[in-house]
């Protein structure tokens, strides 16, 4: 499992801001921590450029919650930072439970086989809708590759020693070999 909000550095994405709210410079934020609320817990935001952002105060909606950035005061500034992303430093978050993983954690670990074999690196945690994938970019290619980040496929995340096992299922057979079985055609009339 992994805790949601791609990273960059060392720095964990908490949220986007996707809009403004109201006529007095409040935002409407996109929080990817586990209580929206709890993006305000942890101190001043930076965005990509360095900027830093405070939030004097939050509140729930069904669109997503509500802040009120200091220095932010009226409709016109809170329109400007549509789109900015609001990270926090790693080392402002606390350490993940067991089994649990920051992005920031995985990303950079090669990309091993059961016999230890590198043959590849994760570039992103990606996660589409059905549970999160681990995004590798295979030694030697400009392609990546999709692996599930269930036990079963990656058995073993190593984050001291830099790398996680990547454990494939086996195949039976090529799509050749199985189209020609079974399809009813004997080659007799």
């Amino acid at each position: 499992m992994t805790i949601d909000g791609p990273v960059t550095q060392s720095r964990i994405l908490l949220g986007h801001i996707a809009g403004a709210h109201g006529i007095k410079g409040e935002v409407l934020v996109k929080s990817y921590t586990g209580d929206p609320l709890a993006i305000a817990d942890y101190g001043p935001l930076t965005d990509e450029r360095g900027r830093t952002f405070e939030i004097a105060s939050v509140r729930a909606s069904n669109k997503g919650v509500i802040a009120r950035l200091k220095g932010v005061a009226d409709r016109n500034a809170s329109e400007a930072l549509k789109g900015v992303a609001l990270y926090v430093d790693r080392a402002a978050m606390p350490d993940p439970d067991e089994g649990d993983y920051y992005h920031t954690d995985l990303i950079g670990l090669a990309a091993v086989d059961a016999q230890g074999n590198r043959f590849g690196k994760v570039v992103a945690v990606q996660n589409f809708g059905a549970g999160d994938l681990l995004e590798v970019r295979l030694d030697g290619a400009k392609l990546t590759e999709f692996v599930p980040f269930t036990d079963a496929c990656v058995p073993v995340v190593d984050i001291k020693g830099g790398r996680v096992t990547i454990a494939l299922p086996e195949t039976t057979g090529s799509q050749d070999e199985e189209s020609s079985q079974g399809n009813g055609d004997d080659g007799e009339e």
